[in-house]
């Protein structure tokens, strides 16, 4: 039987992270569900039963990265796979885009993926193998109308995750990204609501997030996500680094 491997899901307790974290603990592995909500943390990780640890995470906070890291070193002895999956969304205009919500989600999304990979890689490459996955986003590679910041911060961490990639791989550490299209996860749902409230109709405001660009005509569900951040953690997925796997519907 293998090693159960240790897993830090960062955003965990957020619908693409609970279903990011199920899915590792259904594989036996052993998750800490990071979240800036302890209570939410905890409330997943009992949820998920034995093999999972909520734990209070600002990934914007290097000083409480490195406490929260070293703390899972001394319960666990190493950390096999990171999954940088914490985000938020805000809407509005270029012109009219506040500038600290332009500093939260960029803190949030891109300097918080740099700082849990800067902080995780000394022990991964100490053990020589690590799997790290971050959730970047269509929108990594595609632009939309009032998400500057999103847009910005998702194509970011493809790079980031492109020099995680060269860098990790003279210690059997891989790096990898999944660009998720509409997923229905509270995130989506609240934008969804914001634009029926401005008159749009449900399929109107579909069609605003979504684009016609895609192929399948639908969302995404996290489970589909989910499967897609296992097959890269997979300790057979050793040959696959530097990639940036769409899962979209065929955007």
């Amino acid at each position: 039987m293998s090693k159960q491997r240790t897993v830090i899901v960062t955003g965990g307790a957020g619908g693409l992270g609970y279903a990011i974290s199920q899915k590792f603990v259904s594989q036996n592995d052993f998750v800490y569900v990071a979240d800036l909500n302890q209570e939410a943390a905890d409330k997943v990780a009992r949820e998920l039963g034995e093999n999972a640890k909520g734990i209070a995470l600002d990934v914007t906070n290097e000083e409480n990265i490195q406490a929260v890291i070293q703390s899972v070193i001394n319960e666990r002895g190493s950390i096999e796979v990171l999954v940088n999956n914490a985000g938020l969304q805000h809407r509005a205009a270029i012109d009219e885009f506040p500038l600290e919500k332009w500093n939260l989600l960029i803190g949030v999304m891109l300097t918080g993926v740099f700082l849990m990979t800067k902080h995780v890689f000394p022990y991964m490459k100490e053990k020589e193998f690590g799997r790290i996955v971050n959730i970047s986003s269509i929108h990594g590679r595609l632009a939309s109308p009032e998400k500057v910041a999103y847009v910005a911060a998702k194509h970011g961490v493809i790079g980031v995750t492109s020099v995680t990639a060269l860098e990790g791989a003279p210690f059997k550490i891989t790096a990898n990204s999944i660009l998720p299209g509409p997923v229905l996860t509270p995130l989506l749902q609240r934008q969804l609501d914001d634009l029926t409230k401005v008159g749009k109709t449900e399929q109107e405001a579909l069609e605003t997030i979504v684009y016609p660009r895609q192929a399948m005509k639908r969302f995404i569900s996290p489970e589909e996500v989910a499967s897609g951040v296992a097959y890269l953690s997979a300790n057979e997925a050793s040959a696959i680094t530097g990639e940036h796997l769409s899962v979209s519907g065929g955007m």
